[in-house]
């Protein structure tokens, strides 16, 4: 870990979602190098244990919290826990998220890509809010991808339910996260506490490792070697969290730590209320209860 003098991280608290290996390991590692205290969350409490450990082998402070993200009362489970445990809470990493090439159904009924990359960040980002706003300076930092810019919000089959395509249904969550984002953004200007949302690069991780497909494991091999490691791949996550250079900055889109422009769907404001709404629904969420 960086010396005392060199750790602009002191005294602040961060919560990693998926921060027990890849890309979120990498966040998690190098906000605790800084000074931080990271929080960091995952599904099975063995690995997060030995992934904490290894964080704290090199003199880093991490709390652990387990929780399975696509189930929204293990997500409320977890804001209560996090509130109970950071009185105050200044940068939320919405890292977790995940590609399935089939459909498969959570324990609420709902399409697996939609309800991990964006239900779930759409949630404990809401349940935090009260939080992140009295910690003000604070940010919400979440994690998205290139493939923002292939994706279509399908309002009249958000889940899939009318022919699943594995590719469709990550490309439309990643565009959902941006989209997310700049709602966020509009909805808290003013408040202290700013949203941005990053593609990583094409990272070596696990991506896709529970139901990839045959085209991925086909492909996965071949192009593996030239993917950026996690720790290139946390880069940008890292800055968006620690920088002094984002402070007060809102509403943008970042790849290789430089904001950058998305797809024009992912600008289209009456469509990202409109996203809003609907997933305010999904998760149970009321306007008075939510950001």
């Amino acid at each position: 870990m960086a010396p005392a003098t060199n750790q602009p991280m002191q005294g602040k608290n961060v919560l990693v979602t998926g921060g027990t290996g890849g890309i979120g390991l990498a966040t998690a590692t190098g906000l605790a190098g800084l000074g931080a205290r990271v929080g960091i969350v995952g599904r099975d409490a063995a690995r997060a244990q030995a992934a904490a450990e290894g964080i704290r082998g090199a003199g880093g402070q991490i709390d652990v919290f387990t929780a399975d993200l696509s189930s929204q009362r293990e997500v409320h489970r977890l804001a209560e826990e996090v509130l109970g445990t950071y009185p105050r809470l200044d940068v939320l990493v919405n890292n977790v998220g995940g590609y399935w090439a089939a459909r498969h159904a959570t324990a609420d009924g709902l399409e697996r890509t939609f309800a991990i990359n964006h239900l779930a960040p759409f949630l404990l980002t809401n349940l935090l809010l009260d939080r992140l706003r009295a910690s003000a300076p604070a940010r919400v930092v979440t994690v998205s991808s290139g493939a923002q810019a292939m994706g279509r919000i399908d309002f009249d089959d958000l889940e899939g339910e009318h022919g699943y395509n594995g590719q469709r249904a990550y490309n439309q969550s990643k565009l959902a996260n941006v989209m997310f984002t700049y709602e966020l953004a509009r909805r808290l200007e003013g408040t202290g506490v700013t949203a941005n949302a990053l593609h990583p690069g094409v990272v070596r991780t696990a991506f896709g490792h529970e139901d990839s497909g045959r085209w991925m494991r086909v492909m996965l091999p071949i192009v593996r070697p030239f993917m950026k490691s996690p720790e290139a791949g946390a880069r940008t996550s890292i800055h968006l969290a620690a920088s002094p250079e984002v402070e007060g900055v809102s509403g943008q889109y970042f790849a290789n730590s430089k904001p950058t422009t998305s797809s024009a769907a992912s600008r289209d404001a009456a469509a990202a209320a409109r996203l809003w709404e609907v997933s305010e629904r999904l998760v149970g969420l009321s306007a008075h209860t939510a950001a």
